[in-house]
């Protein structure tokens, strides 16, 4: 019999181990010398609350499922019907088919049909790869149909550096803008600077019982153009960091606190190359031409003290 996420790819190296899954290419552990640095799942769980899915052709939600693009109007399934929204995407769900394995990589690939409210064909690639440096994922996508077709892409890692509660752990994130969104739906209605409010992370600071579900942009970039994220335990020392490449302007931070059964047990750090509700604002999304490529790369590396 299957786990409930099918085949389970094993990979290490450098000092790390990590799970990917058949379903969704999804990122199911990753370790550093025995220490966890994601909050996955179990072999014989499915993932919940998003946990190391992949957020492809968008992230986040798509308000009532509806966007109209080339001057065509488009209705999306509604996967969160509570919220009335399309939510992260076609591509968590399904079987993702192995391109190669080594010890420390392994690459996945799915062709998304054509569809009722994403009427395009993408080819989509997935690659894990570990090395001392850490985790580095490169997502790809490549436009097989005859028209141009809109696109954005996203990850749903939990980071952790220890049993939790996140509340005495330090965040450092270089970002000056939050996006605001309304309470009951989640979706954009304003940005705010973060200077001299409970969400400014740019020194290094407790998250103390600050509740999280917020999208941070104007990202500070090191001279190679990568922006970090860094969580550490300043109880054990130990930290761990999650990197984006400049095709990456938005940085998702979670918290859980809807969800009894994971609350504050780790902080998810999203990246995301558009806004929530790109399909319908156009804002950072790609317009990928016929034949037309992109690739984006992010990844995750341990700290130590």
């Amino acid at each position: 019999m299957l786990p409930p996420s099918g085949e389970q790819f094993e990979i290490e190296g450098g000092g790390y181990q990590a799970v990917v899954t058949e379903s969704g290419a999804a990122l199911r552990a990753l370790s550093f010398r025995g220490r966890d640095l994601v909050d996955g799942f179990g072999e014989d769980e499915m993932s919940s609350g998003g946990r190391g899915q992949l957020l492809v052709p968008w992230p986040n939600r798509v308000r009532d499922g509806r966007y109209t693009f080339e001057g065509r109007d488009l209705q999306l399934p509604l996967t969160e019907p509570a919220r009335h929204n399309s939510s992260h995407g076609l591509a968590r769900w399904v079987a993702w088919s192995v391109e190669e394995h080594t010890g420390h990589s392994v690459s996945l690939q799915y062709r998304l049909m054509a569809q009722t409210g994403y009427p395009w064909t993408l080819d989509l690639h997935v690659a894990y790869d570990l090395s001392a440096d850490g985790l580095t994922v490169t997502q790809t996508a490549t436009n097989d149909s005859g028209r141009p077709a809109p696109y954005a892409s996203g990850a749903h890692p939990y980071l952790r550096v220890g049993e939790g509660p996140v509340d005495g752990w330090e965040l450092t994130l270089p970002a000056a803008t939050r996006l605001l969104v309304d309470d009951e739906r989640l979706l954009p209605g304003g940005r705010e600077a973060v200077e001299g409010t409970p969400y400014d992370f740019r020194v290094a600071r407790p998250l103390r019982d600050l509740a999280l579900n917020d999208c941070f942009t104007d990202l500070g970039r090191d001279p190679e153009g990568n922006t970090t994220a860094v969580l550490r335990d300043p109880a054990s020392g130990d930290g761990v960091t999650l990197w984006v490449d400049g095709h990456h302007p938005w940085l998702l931070l979670y918290t859980a606190d809807d969800v009894a059964a994971t609350a504050r047990r780790s902080l998810a750090v999203e990246p995301m190359t558009a806004p929530p509700d790109a399909l319908r604002s156009g804002e950072d999304l790609f317009t990928l031409a016929p034949d037309e490529t992109v690739s984006v790369v992010w990844g995750i590396r341990a700290l130590e003290d």
